[in-house]
């Protein structure tokens, strides 16, 4: 019987080290960025040995694909799913605009840095296609459904982090106003 509780005891105390060093990576995501977080700092910041994160994650892939998990079911990206059976065209983009700006406003730090590195870091890039893609291309049909070129031009930008951010944190809106704004300007780009 004892042999069995150190074998549960030893899982969750592993458990707990690998969880403890996937929170310290994300929250030096948060701060430097995925492409600028070394994993000696990662390490460092967990209470762990570099050979102690090595036997978790035993390399970058594995710690960045940890982390985004951790991050998403933590906090998940809106679903675009209800978003269908608003019949209103312009009711259907404020709406999935507004549950993807509030997202934006819950996670900009973090998205801002990995979206960041995205642009120069393949590995971040990799990851956040592959985390973030199949939501935005979700958000691209429901909400682009029956929508004319320019109309979709301008949903691509309205659906940015990059909009938010300008619209939001440099502008000052409300995320509500921001996505009634970008709403209106995505229905006026077919006149």
């Amino acid at each position: 019987m004892a042999r069995s509780y150190t074998l549960k005891r030893r899982a969750e105390q592993q458990a707990d080290t690998r969880l403890r060093i996937v929170e310290a990576a994300v929250d030096l995501h948060r701060e430097l960025g995925p492409a600028h977080t070394p994993l000696s700092r990662v390490a460092e910041q967990a209470g762990v040995t570099r050979n102690t994160l090595y036997a978790h994650f035993p390399d970058e892939r594995s710690l960045l694909l940890a982390c985004s998990a951790l991050s998403l079911e933590r906090d998940p990206l809106p679903d675009a799913a209800p978003w269908r059976a608003i019949k209103d065209r312009e009711e259907r983009l404020r709406t999935g605009l507004a549950a993807v700006y509030a997202w934006y406003g819950r996670n900009a730090e973090l998205a801002g840095c990995v979206l960041r590195d995205a642009q120069s870091h393949e590995l971040t890039a990799e990851v956040a296609a592959l985390r973030y893609g199949p939501y935005l291309q979700a958000y691209a049909t429901v909400l682009g459904a029956g929508l004319g070129k320019a109309q979709r031009a301008m949903l691509g930008l309205a659906m940015s982090f990059a909009a938010w951010r300008s619209l939001v944190l440099d502008g000052g809106l409300k995320s509500t106003d921001a996505a009634r704004a970008m709403a209106r300007a995505v229905v006026d780009a077919a006149t």
